[in-house]
């Protein structure tokens, strides 16, 4: 019998190395694929007539296609064979493809009557994709809790703050402040937008500062620091081995 340790576990399923480089596996879900398909030609379609009155922006349509990605088992390949295979596969079966139009469906009403208070729900304006040298910041995550029954605290805001200033935020889908709600058990999260680079191989030391002002409580200042390197491009998809973690914070009452 082989025993493997956890650690060891996580790092080859997030990644492997090849010539001292660590690179993500490439393994690709063909279900995302399918499912985005069918949501564009939904919502393009309801664009055009307005016969339902749903809204056709593209956050609603990412809500409803991880909505349905989160409830349909993902499909795997490896291969251009793989892929073959797999799209054969479905293209016989439609009646998987009827289950997954009234997933869809199901999406769309329950994500219609959810309320943004954040997100307007306009049509975003094409921006100009960012280009290197960028300082790609991680996502920053951590846990604040009641500093006198050490239970996670909710239904309160976090700043996230440089020089004394919000930090932007790389898109929409994240706030700052941040909200932690009951739901998020003292969680919060942050990702920074990235920022321009005067060099490729520039090394910079960002500063941050947590801020917490909540009626009953003490306030919260936690600093903390990262150092980056410029890279030459842009990165906009969450790599989880590339979360920043703040340590625990405790608020105490007054």
């Amino acid at each position: 019998m082989i025993f493997v340790s956890v650690s060891m576990l996580l790092r080859s399923f997030w990644t492997f190395k090849t010539s001292d480089e660590e690179k993500k596996m490439q393994v690709h879900n063909l279900m995302e694929d399918i499912v985005f398909k069918n949501v564009e030609e939904i919502f393009d379609e309801e664009k055009i007539t307005g016969s339902f009155g749903f809204c056709t922006c593209n956050q609603c349509r990412l809500d409803v296609a991880c909505y349905v990605l989160n409830r349909i088992p993902p499909e795997y390949v490896v291969s251009g064979r793989g892929l073959v295979h797999l799209e054969s596969d479905y293209l016989e079966k439609l009646q998987k493809n009827a289950d997954l139009v009234a997933l869809i469906n199901e999406a769309i009403r329950k994500i219609s009557t959810q309320k943004r208070p954040h997100f307007d729900h306009q049509e975003e304006k094409e921006k100009p994709l960012m280009r290197g040298p960028l300082f790609n910041f991680p996502t920053i995550i951590g846990r604040i809790f009641n500093g006198s029954n050490f239970e996670p605290v909710s239904g309160m805001y976090i700043k996230l703050l440089r020089d004394g200033e919000l930090v932007e935020m790389i898109n929409p889908n994240w706030q700052n402040p941040c909200y932690i709600s009951e739901k998020t058990a003292g969680n919060y999260s942050f990702w920074p937008a990235p920022e321009k680079s005067k060099t490729l191989n520039n090394r910079k030391i960002f500063e941050f500062e947590l801020s917490v002002e909540e009626k009953g409580f003490e306030p919260l200042q936690h600093f903390f620091e990262m150092e980056l390197h410029a890279e030459d491009k842009l990165n906009d998809s969450i790599q989880l081995q590339k979360t920043f973690k703040v340590e625990d914070l405790y608020l105490f009452p007054q």
